[in-house]
């Protein structure tokens, strides 16, 4: 997959895109990652699901979304005439699952590209998450991998013992490129009612908070792999995306700070240009891992 600019929309925060339609130009953006998607329809948690932290925002949405088919059905022809990348996020309970939605979407010549979000529960395995483990995170890669022709992403949990380990185990599985990262586990009190502000109780963190750990991971996984990251959190500037370029990433996805302004994927496109031409830099590849000061694996 080749983006116009390394400016993607984060699936959860952009909606199915379509919704975004009417605050920028989606041809001003490299692409969109659509909301999750299940084969069934999904209701997600009670409310409250979202809550406000200092720098950042805690979420509980519980991947509600309308299932493949109304997606198939009533938004993708929505978004045929839009020359932008469109990646569509899927999720599943079972490895299976993955690979039954990876093979539906593969014969849908619109959709560029497939991220796998490897932070859900495997119900078959007691629940533990599927990309806490390296050696599942390559199965269902591969698995994966077996049934589309097209740009997969692994969305990697940052809730590892080694993000390095997942990473390479994504990379082994056959994904053509890995997001770094989902958000952290979290959780706010009601001091009135003296419980979990959430209806879920506990939720995932987002926001400027996270920026400094996910460059981290970001920056540590540099080096490791011969397939692009995808670095994501916290990014609201240019300034933002150069760091991540800086530690190793080759494109960002833009999530929570859609919420403060829904215009802002079109505007650090526009920033990261002038910040370009000022720099004298001749291509944002340039800056990838430039702070690392190593050559690609």
């Amino acid at each position: 997959m080749r983006l116009q600019n390394p400016i993607i929309g984060a699936s959860g925060t952009f909606g199915y895109c379509v919704e975004y339609k009417k605050f920028i130009p989606l041809e001003s953006i490299g692409g969109f990652v659509t909301k999750g998607l299940s084969l069934e329809p999904r209701k997600g948690n009670p409310e409250p699901r979202i809550k406000e932290t200092p720098s950042g925002l805690i979420n509980s949405i519980g991947l509600e979304n309308i299932g493949l088919d109304a997606f198939l059905r009533d938004v993708l022809p929505q978004l045929k005439s839009t020359r932008t990348k469109i990646i569509v996020n899927i999720f599943g309970t079972s490895i299976d699952e993955y690979a039954e939605l990876a093979g539906r979407l593969d014969r849908i010549q619109r959709i560029d590209g497939i991220e796998l979000n490897i932070s859900c529960p495997n119900v078959k395995a007691g629940g533990a998450e599927f990309g806490k483990d390296p050696l599942v995170v390559q199965a269902i890669t591969q698995k994966v991998r077996n049934k589309t022709g097209k740009t997969l992403i692994v969305k990697l949990s940052p809730m590892v013992t080694s993000i390095i380990d997942t990473a390479v185990a994504a990379q082994n599985g056959g994904a053509d490129a890995v997001s770094i990262a989902n958000t952290y586990p979290a959780i706010a009190i009601d001091t009135k009612n003296k419980r979990p502000f959430l209806g879920a109780k506990t939720g995932g963190l987002s926001g400027p908070a996270i920026k400094p750990i996910t460059l981290k991971l970001v920056y540590d996984t540099y080096g490791s792999l011969h397939i692009p990251i995808i670095g994501g959190g916290g990014i609201s500037t240019a300034e933002d995306v150069i760091e991540y370029a800086l530690a190793g990433a080759a494109a960002v996805q833009i999530g929570t700070a859609n919420f403060i302004n829904p215009g802002i994927t079109a505007q650090l496109a526009d920033g990261l240009q002038d910040y370009l031409v000022r720099a004298r830099v001749r291509t944002f590849a340039s800056l990838t891992g430039a702070a690392k000061n190593i050559s690609r694996v």
